[in-house]
């Protein structure tokens, strides 16, 4: 794992607010899952607005079913309560298992319900639907930045992921001092950075 030095980061950051517009999807979502926290329907419609946005090329076949969303959400609030104001830099061993119960229970959730694709489960969705639950802890990766921090969902998406939210750990503890005032956590500057370097390939 290669940390990023200040300039490198920064760039990452900068490169994203320059080129993708759907951020302003990503500001809607948070505000309405936290305008509306503690009533599972409205929080569901709030993780609808970014996933069918940010994952349209996977939801394009078919979306998930947003009542078996609004009951996972309330058959796990209160661990989902649990990470809702930590920082990830408070992650610890003990976490771990409720974490991969948790990424098991949404991407069970967040499958595609209908059409040829029924059935289709993604990791990607689920990590972005957890972020934001709990922005300040859980990581987003994609396919390219999975790969790129060796943490590829193909098989145990559930244990790659707990893997890749130890790496996030390390990363925040470092970059944390290249940053001054911002209204972004830095789960989510490290996702704008990750997202420049390995998606889009910008910097």
């Amino acid at each position: 794992m290669v940390i990023p030095n200040r300039e490198e980061f920064l760039k990452g950051c900068e490169e994203f607010e320059k080129h993708e517009k759907r951020d302003a999807m990503y500001k809607v979502a948070t505000f309405l899952v936290s305008h509306f926290w503690g009533k599972p329907s409205d929080m569901a419609d709030g993780l609808g607005v970014l996933l069918l946005t940010w994952n349209q090329a996977f939801y394009r076949y078919g979306i998930f079913n947003f009542d078996k969303l609004e009951k996972c959400i309330t058959n796990n609030f209160q661990k989902i309560g649990k990470f809702r104001n930590r920082n990830i830099s408070s992650l610890l061993n003990s976490d771990e298992d409720d974490i991969k119960d948790l990424f098991a229970k949404f991407l069970e959730a967040l499958q595609i319900d209908s059409g040829k694709k029924r059935g289709t489960k993604s990791p990607v969705a689920v990590a972005k639907g957890l972020h934001l639950l709990a922005p300040k802890f859980f990581p987003i990766w994609d396919d390219k930045i999975a790969r790129a921090y060796r943490c590829y969902y193909n098989e145990n998406p559930a244990e790659k992921y707990v893997s890749f939210c130890r790496i996030t750990k390390t990363i925040v503890n470092e970059v944390r001092e290249y940053i001054g005032r911002s209204d972004k956590t830095l789960i989510k500057l490290i996702d704008e950075y990750n997202y420049s370097k390995y998606t889009k390939k910008w910097i």
